[in-house]
């Protein structure tokens, strides 16, 4: 089967069909939920008791988003695809945003404004030439130097990719390397076909003693690859903690909507006692 990546570039593969698989599709969901849980662990965020402010870099339909929303921490998403950004907003994330733009293009943020960063599934549509004149070196070094800037000091960033072949994963690791991120890669299950999943992680700052452990490297250890017990017991937790949500139309989602609103600059009228007052029905 062929790599998605070599069918279309990423704007116009990830068109309105697809992008509803990721409404509609639970293994994906799964999938997608699964590794996003997987990359803000090996981000090993301090434990502090305060939200981060995070980077989603391929935030697509916005699944990684709501993982890092249900973690507690704020977030802004990027993704080249509108058909994508169009479901993510549907989605009504409270605590992040997004922005259509190509990470190939390098990052707009000011330094030091993340404390963190994920990526699911994305890093590897950088390393295809779509356009006459593209250079996968070129895209790959844009993103990590101006990830490198916009990042505080101490802060880390965690890939999960798909490499296509040594060659890619060399193209990849160098080219984070020279933009001054220390790290390397950690394989979970690297002995099965079907569980196994890479992850880039970089580091700021000091070069760390020792990388995160992978999971499933036992000699003994049975690999361990997601059952529909699994997936019960994980949507469970999901809906427990969307019914801890504010409910919808009332006077504190109102107002945390409109401080949304106003952190993205929009005009609010001011809050008042009158605000998330429901109307009587009599004129």
């Amino acid at each position: 089967m062929s790599r998605p990546e070599h069918q279309a570039p990423p704007e116009i593969f990830y068109n309105e069909s697809e992008a509803k698989k990721y409404t509609r599709n639970t293994r994906i969901i799964e999938i997608q939920s699964s590794m996003s849980e997987r990359a803000i662990e090996l981000l090993a965020l301090p434990d502090d008791g305060q939200p981060k402010y995070l980077l989603d870099l391929g935030c697509g339909s916005g699944l990684s988003g709501e993982v890092l929303e249900e973690n507690g921490h704020y977030w802004i998403g990027l993704d080249i695809s509108s058909a994508m950004l169009d479901v993510s907003r549907e989605r009504e994330c409270e605590t992040g945003d997004t922005i259509q733009m190509d990470l190939g293009h390098g990052l707009p943020f000011r330094a030091g404004t993340f404390d963190g960063a994920i990526s699911i599934s994305a890093l590897q549509w950088l390393c295809n030439v779509d356009k006459r004149g593209q250079k996968p070196g070129k895209r790959l070094s844009k993103l990590f130097s101006s990830l490198y800037a916009c990042l505080s000091r101490g802060a880390k960033a965690v890939f999960q990719f798909y490499p296509e072949n040594s060659d890619q994963i060399e193209l990849i690791t160098k080219t984070a390397m020279k933009a001054g991120f220390y790290g390397g890669l950690v394989i979970d299950f690297p002995n099965s076909s079907k569980a196994k999943k890479v992850f880039l992680v970089l580091f700021t700052g000091v070069a760390p003693q020792s990388m995160p452990k992978a999971l499933g490297t036992g000699d003994d250890e049975d690999v361990h690859v997601p059952s529909t017990v699994d997936y019960d017991s994980k949507r469970e937790r999901i809906r427990n903690a969307k019914n801890a949500k504010v409910p919808i139309k009332s006077r504190q989602w109102i107002m945390d909507k409109k401080d949304r609103y106003r952190r993205q600059g929009k005009d609010v009228r001011d809050n008042s006692k009158y605000t998330g007052r429901r109307r009587c029905g009599r004129f």
